[in-house]
């Protein structure tokens, strides 16, 4: 839906909008699909934002998602539900692991150490709300004393985008929005995923080394959960948005107050504990579908 399109939706009273994205190596939104999901919210017509991807629906209240997911029938589509005025947001704050990128690095970057399996135990823990973030980061840290500093560049050979980021990031650029990538792990890995993908801006813990092996430190004070969220409110507060205006992407626990607190706050492909408290999630199409979600047409994406 375009700007122009909200607003006349908007004035007609369709208040409410549902986007159905789904993964786009399957093209499962047949027509058929998306009139039994319009029949049971008593949408309008579908408004196809990209052929058997991704369909809008406008409504004049906020669907039921669980009466939404039963018309879906397990199709391995994702709905994400918003008012229509403000869809596309002027900043984005996104997490690197398991969300920007495949993989988890601290992860990969264990398996060097032999130790992978323990480490990703302890994440995979973090990562659902466990354990403390800030304890489990140290401990896992401690583990890599004495791992050699080439084992960063190394790890970093492993790392895989996830389709769609950069069409996110640049996408959202051109159209005036400022994108940051906010995460718990380390600036080694966040500056050049940063480059990368094209984001205005990165943060991230400091991994400690004597120039030559890790020392098992990570420099504080460690960015959390709570920095996250600091982060957003703060680049909202320089850039004179209100936090209606933003979106926030994330899979993990540390995540939760960020997705919480933005104008769209989306889970992806996430931890149990985050899809259950965050306000939309995907969980079966790539990072395309926040483009989606904000009304942007498969012909609107800026590619590289």
């Amino acid at each position: 839906m375009t700007v122009e399109r909200e607003r006349d939706a908007a004035a007609a009273g369709a208040a409410h909008v549902l986007t159905l994205v789904a993964d786009r190596t399957a093209m499962l939104l047949t027509d058929t699909l998306v009139d039994r999901v319009r029949d049971v919210i008593g949408g309008g017509p579908a408004s196809v934002l990209s052929p058997g991807e991704a369909v809008d629906l406008v409504l004049d209240t906020a669907p039921d998602l669980t009466e939404v997911r039963a018309a879906l029938d397990g199709a391995t589509v994702d709905a994400v539900a918003q008012t229509v005025q403000g869809r596309r947001k002027r900043l984005l704050i996104a997490d690197m692991d398991s969300t920007i990128v495949t993989g988890e690095t601290l992860d990969e970057l264990a398996d060097f150490a032999g130790l992978k399996e323990r480490i990703a135990a302890i994440t995979a823990r973090a990562m659902n709300g466990e354990l403390d973030f800030k304890a489990a980061l140290r401990e896992r840290v401690a583990m890599l004393k004495g791992l050699p500093v080439a084992a960063l560049e190394q790890t970093w050979q492993r790392v895989r985008l996830t389709p769609g980021a950069r069409e996110l990031v640049a996408t959202m650029r051109a159209n005036g929005a400022v994108t940051a990538l906010v995460s718990g792990g380390f600036s080694f890995f966040t500056g050049r995923v940063a480059v990368l993908v094209g984001f205005d801006l990165h943060r991230s813990n400091v991994l400690l080394d004597d120039g030559a092996v890790l020392t098992g430190a990570v420099a504080e004070p460690i960015l959390d959960r709570h920095a996250k969220v600091a982060t957003l409110r703060e680049l909202a507060a320089r850039d004179g948005l209100g936090l209606e205006a933003t979106l926030a992407v994330g899979d993990g626990a540390n995540d939760l107050d960020m997705l919480r607190e933005a104008g769209l706050g989306v889970a992806f492909h996430a931890k149990p504990i985050v899809a259950a408290a965050a306000q939309a999630r995907v969980d079966h199409a790539d990072l395309r579908a926040l483009l989606f979600a904000q009304g942007y047409r498969v012909c609107e994406f800026v590619t590289e």
